[in-house]
């Protein structure tokens, strides 16, 4: 039996490793176009590679995919979080969990994980052609019932089964086309945004724990530790809202108004009280250079600045009018996007293979018999923290076990 893999990334290993463990006698081929494989595997996580989340109950693990939730569920139950943990525990890449919830190799080094995915794979024969480039794909006929994959070089492959795991791959996306699949539009998810504001203007690298996030005219709103950088806010609570908003945030061609509440899940009434409370308790302090509510101090002192207080004034010379704008300010700050800027580089797409098309007991087409897919080619993507390359090792491990039937 001949397989073709194109895509060496998480997905395409996972699925080749698989697969050869299942069926010892298949011959396996990765082809990737890039020079180098498992890329994305090696970048992510700031080089320590986030690989998977210490969420181990797939009902609550699918509500962390903005696309694909509802398909992943049954592959859930089949291979989770727990099941990621334990394959490459077996393989030698032991595994720690980070406060919030994130899980990584101990040796804090992604290496280490393409280490093992480049080592199992070879120790089992599955060869990798690199700088090989899909041209072109033909399905099997009655006259050649293999597919005909040819590539880059004037080269052609010929294979039994064939999977897909390309990533976001417009070419690739263009071929499935052809072949009859629908391909979802696909716009950029797991974005920061560009905000020019004095308000955080100089504040670059600064965070705030517990931001509460809402865009208006539309359902979106998020809560988790925001980031200022040098182009806006990014963190993950920019990032949640950005995964979750990235159809209608692209057709509002990233302009729009988002609004802040500094105090999390604090309300402008509460605010008032405990502002109130502290003119009382701390009366002779200055209010600029007293920050209050766990707020950074260079962030306070340009909020308070953009409520008119001035440096002399003290919490007791506070009137209920001033009181007003600082909640106001704390809790429903309002900032212009103007732009967004990707997430390092790990970019994430929504869009591409309609999930309809698909049959997730096998991660097989339906159209096509022996066709695969797994990973981002899909129209699935998750939040960060692990959930896309979950989804990856999921999808590899069901293709690859399919694959591997007589």
């Amino acid at each position: 039996m001949k397989i073709v893999i194109a895509g060496g990334g998480a997905a395409g290993f996972f699925a080749a490793i698989t697969c050869a463990e299942n069926n010892p006698g298949a011959s396996i081929t990765i082809i990737e176009r890039g020079k180098k494989v498992l890329e994305k595997v090696k970048i992510s996580g700031g080089g320590r590679c986030n690989l998977t989340h210490a969420c181990f109950e797939p009902k609550e693990l699918v509500k962390f995919y903005p696309r694909g939730s509802k398909a992943l569920l049954g592959p859930f139950h089949r291979f989770c979080s727990g099941d990621t943990v334990d394959w490459f525990e077996k393989r030698g890449v032991k595994t720690k969990i980070e406060s919030d919830g994130r899980m990584f190799p101990v040796t804090d080094n992604s290496q280490t994980v393409v280490n093992c995915l480049l080592n199992n794979a070879q120790d089992l024969g599955v060869k990798i052609e690199m700088q090989t480039r899909v041209e072109n794909i033909t399905p099997p006929t009655p006259s050649n019932q293999k597919w005909q994959i040819k590539t880059s070089g004037n080269k052609t492959f010929q294979a039994d089964k064939l999977m897909i795991a390309t990533g976001s791959n417009p070419k690739i996306w263009q071929l499935l086309e052809n072949l009859g699949h629908s391909i979802v539009k696909p716009v950029p998810s797991l974005f920061t945004f560009n905000i020019k504001d004095q308000r955080i203007d100089g504040l670059a690298g600064l965070s705030v724990k517990n931001v509460a996030v809402t865009i208006p005219n539309s359902k979106l709103q998020a809560i988790g530790p925001l980031l200022i950088t040098h182009w806006g806010m990014s963190g993950p609570g920019i990032l949640k809202l950005s995964a979750w908003g990235a159809r209608i945030l692209n057709e509002w061609k990233y302009q729009f108004q988002v609004k802040i509440n500094w105090l999390g899940d604090s309300n402008t009434e509460t605010a008032i009280q405990d502002l109130q409370q502290l003119k009382n308790q701390i009366p002779g302090k200055l209010v600029i250079s007293n920050a209050q509510f766990q707020i950074p101090i260079r962030l306070w002192k340009q909020l308070m600045t953009a409520t008119g207080i001035q440096t002399y004034i003290r919490w007791g010379d506070l009137s209920n009018k001033l009181i007003n704008k600082i909640s106001l300010e704390l809790t429903q700050s309002s900032f212009q996007v103007n732009g967004k800027s990707n997430f390092k580089e790990e970019f994430v797409t929504a869009g591409g293979v309609d999930l309809n098309e698909v049959n997730f007991k096998r991660f097989e087409s339906k159209i096509h018999k022996n066709l695969f897919f797994a990973g981002e080619v899909l129209d699935i993507d998750a939040i960060t923290g692990g959930f896309n390359f979950q989804a990856a090792w999921t999808g590899g491990w069901i293709a690859g076990i399919t694959m591997a039937e007589f």
